[in-house]
């Protein structure tokens, strides 16, 4: 959770209320607001009246302090074929040390030269260590790491805590980033990925097929071949993430991959008994339907293990990247089981309702 706002200090107290009232919340691992302590500053605060008394400006001292501490290049030394620039200021142990720096003279031209102690403040001041910034504004951050529940849903409920015992002043905001920030972002993605998906495989249908009712036929049977990998998401534990996803967008082009294949081979038993009678009767259709079914039952059962053989053992895999391909592959696992039963079943069905209108009682 990024802080934003103008006060380093205000920002650090709204982190501290967050981290509190996040840390019972359900899902929380660790909520840490970082601190940024520890820095140690040289403040130096020129006087303007005291430097105007002796005939200087501000300038005239920010120059000599600036030359002193941060040093000025007065020359380029070349050793070989390398340059090598040449900076002069004053020892680390005069840098580090108030009453050193007070003894600079400042001065200008052959007027008086005045210590810089009595024409200006010197002391050491405690502040962050890093001041981070973004957009033009000071921010800090809470570190939360979520464990036993989906990013989307912990953010949520966190949002709604924060909103409730968190007083934010007027000039100071919250931005939910991090691993939130980037599902945001990929969703915001799929949901022009999938559509577009969709479509493009109802294109496809269409182009192969010609007619509107097959391909609605294929389309419609794809929620069913989702419902397995739903179910194995749920036994298995796992949210909704973006792997998820991606592993549903694969499991629906084999699906309908799959269903193409079973419309085919219904198509062409009932091209053969529209051949032998131009107007044949719904008995002949039912022979029809369950001969290519039957011829389906081969390559589909080979398919179905093909792909199971092949994704199951990433299941059980572990290592680097196992957590990804795992939530990759249970949809598709879940939805070839499902998928089997909906090619052998439902398209079959679906499609006598279609074409039982072409036939005689």
């Amino acid at each position: 959770v990024k802080i934003f706002g103008p006060d380093l200090e205000t920002i650090q107290r709204i982190g501290q209320d967050i981290e509190r009232v996040l840390a019972p919340l359900p899902g929380s691992a660790s909520v840490y607001a970082e601190r940024s302590l520890g820095g140690r500053y040289l403040d130096i605060r020129p006087d303007a009246n005291a430097l105007a008394r002796y005939g200087l400006t501000t300038g005239d001292a920010q120059e000599v302090i600036g030359i002193a501490l941060g040093g000025e290049e007065i020359t380029t030394t070349v050793e070989g074929r390398e340059r090598y620039s040449v900076q002069v200021r004053y020892a680390r142990d005069f840098r580090d040390s108030p009453d050193a720096i007070g003894r600079l003279l400042i001065g200008r031209g052959d007027g008086p030269q005045v210590p810089l102690a009595q024409v200006a403040s010197i002391e050491f001041s405690a502040g962050p260590a890093m001041i981070r910034s973004e957009g033009g504004y000071l921010y800090d951050q809470v570190s939360i790491d979520v464990r036993g529940r989906d990013v989307g849903s912990y953010v949520r409920d966190a949002q709604a805590v924060v909103a409730r015992e968190v007083n934010l002043p007027t000039g100071y905001r919250l931005q939910w980033s991090g691993q939130y920030e980037a599902i945001q972002r990929v969703r915001s993605r799929l949901a022009v990925v999938v559509p577009l998906t969709l479509g493009i495989i109802a294109l496809l249908l269409y182009l192969t097929f010609g007619t509107v009712a097959e391909t609605a036929i294929v389309m419609l049977s794809l929620p069913f071949a989702l419902v397995g990998g739903v179910w194995i998401m749920w036994l298995l534990g796992y949210n909704l993430s973006i792997a998820a996803a991606v592993g549903f967008i694969a499991l629906a082009g084999v699906a309908a991959e799959t269903g193409v294949v079973m419309l085919i081979y219904l198509d062409h038993a009932w091209r053969d008994v529209v051949k032998a009678n131009a107007r044949p009767t719904l008995s002949e259709l039912v022979t029809a339907i369950e001969h290519g079914a039957v011829n389906r039952v081969r390559p589909k059962l080979m398919t179905v293990l093909a792909i199971m053989l092949g994704l199951v053992p990433v299941l059980w895999s572990h290592g680097p990247g196992a957590s990804v391909m795992k939530r990759i592959a249970a949809p598709m696992v879940g939805g070839m089981v499902t998928s089997t039963v909906l090619t052998l079943l439902v398209i079959p069905v679906l499609y006598y309702l279609w074409r039982r209108r072409s036939t005689t009682t």
